[in-house]
């Protein structure tokens, strides 16, 4: 892990296309802003995390067919 500091309007590259400004720093809180080309996701890290707890949950469902059948031996 590279860590860097940098202070508000300064800005650091990532590769050739990805620009990263710190905007504001205020409150214990750092606003960022993002210039990159269209193709590159951009997402926050806890809306990955919960896309895959998700995308897990929905890969051990059971089929509404297997939970009537289950329904069905239970009666």
């Amino acid at each position: 892990m590279l860590i860097l500091q940098r202070k508000e309007g300064e800005s650091l590259l990532i590769g050739e296309e990805i620009e990263l400004t710190v905007l504001a720093v205020e409150a214990g809180r750092v606003r960022l802003a993002i210039q990159a080309p269209r193709n590159v996701t951009i997402l926050r890290s806890e809306l990955k995390v919960a896309a895959e707890t998700n995308r897990e949950a929905a890969d051990e469902e059971v089929s509404p067919l297997e939970l009537l059948g289950i329904l069905k031996e239970k009666n």
